[in-house]
């Protein structure tokens, strides 16, 4: 396979898995798999959560695709889908958890509009609490805060945690 059909192939894959990811935290995350993600949406103790079991579960196929691509003889393109769909998960982990939740410490504050709506519309996510009610369930793109403001307010706020009073990274996310 040529280098620009295979470059090509891995680009519309990390477009793709956001179409991808959009379907799964919406219908699968908040639908029948809600008893991996509520851990998610409640306050973290310690550094991992049961939600980051989708992380290996999402890297099986990339896994997968990979092997079968390089080592035994598969069709060359299933690589530089593997690979897409790793570049993907590398995306959303420096966005979602290092940027938005700070699971690893940084100083990185949002300058650019677009990692300003992002990250907001993420952050908004997470004011609900329950598996209903939700807004924004894309990572790389999102509605404009005005709209989800307005949608959660629309719905009466159902599912909207209450401010946290104690220090957390709870608390920092409310205030930011």
């Amino acid at each position: 396979m040529s280098w620009p059909y295979g470059i090509l192939l891995f680009l519309v894959t990390v477009i793709g898995m956001e179409g991808f990811a959009y379907a799964a935290h919406r219908w699968v995350m908040h639908g029948w798999g809600w008893f991996l993600h509520a851990s998610h949406h409640t306050r973290r103790h310690g550094n991992w959560e049961l939600n980051d079991l989708y992380a290996v579960i999402f890297a099986v196929p990339s896994f997968i695709l990979l092997l079968g691509g390089v080592q035994l003889g598969w069709w060359p393109g299933f690589a530089w889908i593997g690979a897409g769909i790793a570049a993907y998960g590398a995306i959303y982990f420096g966005f979602h958890d290092i940027i938005v939740h700070q699971r690893i410490p940084t100083r990185y504050l949002p300058k650019s509009a677009y990692m300003k709506r992002i990250v907001q519309a993420h952050r908004l996510h997470h004011v609900v609490e329950t598996r209903e009610g939700n807004v924004s369930f894309g990572f790389l793109v999102a509605p404009r805060p005005e709209d989800l403001k307005a949608e959660l307010k629309r719905r009466g706020r159902r599912g909207v945690r209450a401010p946290e009073t104690g220090p957390g990274p709870g608390k920092a996310l409310a205030e930011k």
